[in-house]
């Protein structure tokens, strides 16, 4: 399987504009620009879509192993912080509150450990990745 996503850049690094469309459309020549990335301007950028596909990647492989261990989440809510310093992300951190009927805190904390490690997206950083759970 193979998914792709497109990046058009006009003008200077600190001036220009650029936008975004991925595969499937969902983002459809979506703003980016020095702004959006750096400060507070109107738009997405690298960063945020990182933090998107690693939180979203995360809670989908935490599902599948909670189902391996006999458990079916009510709900599982990630949130993904990702650190950019000095030109590098330096940290991707997971932040997830889950609603698991059955499971203790141990079983769980397992599950997002095991997660956490074997997602493809934390797989294919080259960072650290952090996390905190909450069972609710």
């Amino acid at each position: 399987m193979k998914r792709n996503a497109t990046a058009v850049w006009n003008g200077t690094g600190k001036e220009g504009t650029g936008h975004l469309t991925t595969q499937s459309t969902t983002l459809n020549k979506t703003q980016y620009s020095f702004n959006s990335r750096f400060a507070d301007g109107v738009g997405t950028n690298p960063e945020e879509l990182v933090a998107a596909a690693h939180a979203g990647c995360f809670t989908m492989k935490l599902s599948f192993v909670l189902n391996a261990a006999g458990f079916i989440a009510e709900e599982i809510q990630t949130k993904c912080d990702i650190t950019l310093a000095d030109g590098a992300i330096t940290e991707s951190h997971l932040s997830v509150n889950a609603k698991v009927p059955g499971i203790n805190k141990e079983q769980f904390d397992a599950a997002v450990s095991d997660a956490k490690a074997n997602c493809p997206i934390s797989k294919l950083f080259n960072t650290n990745i952090t996390h905190e759970a909450v069972l609710v």
